[in-house]
């Protein structure tokens, strides 16, 4: 059975509900972040300010996005070349920036914590199924975890308000309602750097050492 992209929309919003109930209710985890404190203002404009420009958005997530859609020319306005690589990044940032600030905007009104907490649990199921819960959930202001609807109408506003000033191509819903699916999976995909990244970085730093011996 194949699903228009008019029904894409209505399709995002009950994975994301289905999402967020089934990993409450199946993850095994401590429902409250250990030694949680709440965000501050300022925490959060950092939050906003690294999640957008930061090393990882400007460096690493930004180019790979418009090398991804140079190499296959989407949108063909944009041409496969430079120019159309520049313009793939710069909307990218635009929507990226849009959706962290609605995040994080909202989330401030009624306490959602937008920040990574690594797992308490250090076996890597245990990481792997918090990297998914925390794809979906979010601390409150008490630390426990709540769906993170900030998060998703951050998701899903950037990706259609930016229907406003995308290429006649790609400004539908059904290709707005498939930039949050992917959306869903590019947190899923920071939400694992987050976690393994600090150890993998560890582990080269001794192997190197040990080899310079």
């Amino acid at each position: 059975m194949s699903i228009s992209r008019a029904a894409f929309p209505q399709l995002v919003f009950a994975v994301f509900i289905a999402c967020s109930s089934a990993v409450a209710q199946s993850t095994t985890a401590p429902v409250v972040v250990p030694d949680y404190k709440p965000i501050t203002g300022v925490e959060r404009m950092k939050w906003f300010t690294t999640s957008t420009v930061g090393p990882v958005s400007l460096f690493a997530s930004g180019p790979l996005s418009a090398a991804w859609g140079t190499a296959f020319n989407k949108p063909k306005e944009y041409g496969p070349h430079w120019e159309g690589f520049g313009k793939r990044y710069g909307m990218r940032l635009t929507g990226v920036s849009t959706g962290n600030a609605l995040e994080a905007g909202l989330g401030a009104a009624w306490g959602e914590d937008p920040r990574y907490f690594r797992s308490p649990d250090r076996s890597f199921g245990g990481r792997a199924k918090h990297v998914i819960k925390s794809t979906f959930l979010a601390p409150d202001r008490r630390g426990e975890w709540r769906p993170a609807y900030a998060r998703e109408i951050g998701n899903v506003g950037n990706n259609f308000l930016s229907n406003l000033w995308r290429a006649n191509s790609e400004n539908d819903a059904g290709h707005a309602a498939e930039r949050c699916a992917w959306g869903i999976l590019g947190k899923m995909g920071s939400n694992a750097f987050a976690e393994f990244w600090p150890d993998l970085r560890r582990f080269l730093s001794k192997k190197k050492a040990e080899d310079k011996q």
